[in-house]
């Protein structure tokens, strides 16, 4: 079990944390509005996880990214935007793919995506992941690797390698119809991996996807019964409640100043990661993390300049 006041023990490998799934080119409108009005956007580094490795290496801990690029000039794009902030590109897979891409409205609530995929869901599991793999002390992926087949099979072997050797494991539960095949039962299959992890983080939103309309509390009370060890569940502006299954705290949001919502789940998951590495309790860790979102969210974007995690804790008398 988790405890709120518990640090995490990890193993004692060289590598902190190992993020597995999509690297793209997120295209994000110069202005707001829901209806994709705008007809200037601009070309950044994105994907979730990706996100997460670059995010944490700025807060001061070492990370490595596993995805897959195209053999164009957008994947090399990526691939440079990672040289640059000194992370291992050795887990990279370059394929006969597109570079994938997702187009966002700017949004000072939840941006709507279009996903334009093709390189992404083609990751490979091969013996160079798993060497990064079992040298991590985390590995973290989220709905997107999952939701195609082949990349799939890779993150199943990537959970099975993972529980075998000790390492904690993070799963963004993202669900997304649009993300799916045609066909496939996706949420059935969501739910078929939430056993098989440590600590989960959905939205509101993700929930009620994955489980129709109910409270909050009912809602992390599914998650835990399908075998969630702790429950992270973000309510936007109101906050977030957090469970490990005996106690649960309520966590009041940290932003005073929304720019661009783009990335503040992923700022969370960096903050949080980045802490508990760091030797900070679970409950200071929650707490660390609401800051770094609320960092985030004062800039466009899901890549910004973000000091280390010491300067945003004092910044927000933590």
């Amino acid at each position: 079990m988790f405890g709120f006041d518990d640090k995490i023990e990890f193993q004692k490998n060289n590598n902190d944390i190992l993020t597995v799934g999509e690297i793209l080119i997120d295209m994000i409108s110069t202005e707001y509005g829901d209806n994709f009005e705008s007809s200037t956007y601009n070309k950044l580094f994105g994907g979730s996880p990706s996100n997460i490795a670059m995010n944490v290496k700025k807060l001061g801990i070492h990370s490595l990214v596993a995805s897959a690029v195209g053999k164009d000039g957008l994947g090399t794009f990526l691939i440079n935007q990672l040289r640059n902030a000194d992370i291992d590109t050795n887990c990279v897979q370059r394929t006969d793919y597109p570079t994938s891409l997702v187009v966002l409205t700017k949004s000072k609530s939840s941006p709507t995506p279009i996903f334009y995929r093709g390189a992404d869901y083609h990751l490979a599991f091969t013996p160079v992941l798993e060497e990064y793999l079992i040298n991590s002390k985390i590995v973290h992926f989220s709905c997107w690797p999952i939701s195609m087949v082949p990349v799939r099979h890779s993150i199943e072997k990537v959970i099975e390698k993972a529980r075998e050797n000790h390492i904690l494991i993070g799963f963004d539960p993202n669900y997304h119809p649009m993300i799916w095949q045609r066909g496939e039962d996706g949420i059935r299959y969501v739910k078929s991996i939430i056993g098989k992890v440590d600590i989960i983080k959905p939205s509101e939103d993700d929930a009620e996807r994955l489980f129709g309309k109910d409270t909050h509390e009912n809602q992390i009370r599914k998650f835990l019964e399908l075998g969630a060890k702790l429950v992270i569940m973000t309510l936007g502006k109101e906050g977030a409640i957090v469970s490990n299954g005996i106690e649960t705290v309520k966590y009041n949001a940290l932003a005073t100043d929304v720019v661009d919502t783009t990335g503040a789940g992923d700022a969370f998951w960096s903050g949080f990661y980045t802490a508990a590495i760091k030797g900070y309790t679970i409950r200071e860790s929650l707490a660390l993390g609401f800051a770094v979102s609320a960092y985030q969210l004062k800039y466009t974007g899901a890549i910004v300049d973000l000091p280390k995690l010491e300067v945003i804790k004092e910044r927000y008398g933590l």
